[in-house]
């Protein structure tokens, strides 16, 4: 499958492309490589990348606990140390080999080891694929609240070999879709057509829409690689979502969502609000939300949620000024940034989600 070319990186499609990866590490002529994963990935894909590396070089594998939990910043204390005492220096490389949570802390440590080292993507799962690994955002959450540090730095290249998508339960690979369909959603009418009807989708070929995702993604990203402009686009159903996620990860008596779960719930409620403000038919709202929730299960919501996940929308990175920030449906296939809601429609689009 066709390379595509991101800024300042190529992103590499199957296995004969390990073959790539050995020519550039022996031609930048590292000093040693250092591995970041989790312990699933660890057991279930490390040996599998191992056997396609070939190099002289000094291997090291550090391993962390898997889960959004380890994303901070005393994780990257510990690995800098780690980094430190195995005698990491400025022509290091780091390759981070898992899911979202490893890209995006893996290439935060990367980005500020030393004022900086080269690193490389291996994303394992779908939603690391499509999304975590692709853009250069990469950092840390801040107690719950979701990637309030970080960097964008771009990685020296990532490397999408979707056989380690054969090590993913159910819920992670749905959990990748949520962005395939925001894809589709903000930027190509098309691509959001082939996931209305999973049942007559041929998953054979979805190597296909994987770099189709990955594709708009890079498109939107190359045209405003800092969001300053087009790249907020990528934030529907995050600003909401990031709240929700949140919410249920700070709190004992709530079973924490999976990302695409939480985002999901943001886009049919940010849907919604499009809706209201009369940027989207009710046609197209009701045909979201049903192929939504075709897929994903009604996130339970009660009464005395609410509020805090309103008060945690203050903290959402894209807030100016006090005020919120939606990146809005104008369409299908379209966006409208720097979009606001009062409280009082955004209350009422869970009110619908639940119905």
């Amino acid at each position: 499958m066709q390379t595509i070319q991101a800024n300042g990186y190529p992103v590499l499609f199957g296995e004969n492309e390990y073959e790539s990866l050995n020519t550039f590490i022996e031609k930048n002529k590292y000093s040693n490589l250092f591995i970041l994963v989790d312990n699933h990935t660890n057991e279930l894909c490390l040996l599998r990348f191992l056997s396609f590396l070939a190099t002289d070089k000094t291997i090291e594998i550090i391993e962390i606990e898997s889960g959004e939990s380890e994303k901070n910043i005393n994780t990257c204390v510990e690995i800098w140390s780690v980094l430190t005492e195995l005698g990491a220096d400025r022509k290091s490389l780091l390759i981070n080999i898992g899911g979202g949570v490893i890209t995006d802390i893996g290439g935060f440590i990367a980005s500020t080891f030393k004022r900086g080292i080269d690193f490389i993507n291996i994303p394992t799962t779908l939603l690391a694929m499509v999304d975590a690994s692709i853009g250069g955002k990469n950092g840390v959450d801040l107690g719950n609240l979701k990637n309030q540090i970080g960097v964008i730095n771009v990685p020296k290249m990532v490397l999408i070999d979707t056989e380690y998508l054969s090590t993913l339960p159910q819920n992670q690979m749905r959990s990748g879709l949520a962005e395939m369909l925001k894809h589709g959603l903000i930027f190509d009418a098309s691509y959001w057509a082939q996931f209305k009807d999973l049942s007559q989708q041929d998953f054979a070929d979805f190597d296909t829409l994987i770099h189709r995702s990955i594709a708009i993604k890079n498109e939107i990203v190359s045209q405003d690689p800092t969001e300053n402009g087009i790249r907020k686009a990528l934030n529907f159903g995050h600003t909401l979502g990031h709240a929700i996620e949140s919410y249920f990860l700070e709190n004992d008596n709530k079973t924490s969502l999976l990302h695409g779960e939480a985002i999901a719930a943001g886009m049919i409620m940010e849907s919604y609000i499009s809706w209201q403000k009369g940027l989207l038919t009710e046609w197209a709202y009701q045909e979201i939300k049903q192929t939504i929730k075709s897929i994903f299960e009604t996130i339970p919501f009660e009464e005395n949620d609410l509020q805090p996940i309103l008060d945690l929308l203050i903290h959402d990175k894209k807030s100016e000024y006090g005020k919120i920030q939606f990146a809005l449906l104008d369409g299908i296939g379209k966006i409208k940034t720097n979009q606001e809601a009062d409280n009082e429609l955004i209350i009422k689009s869970f009110a619908d989600y639940k119905n």
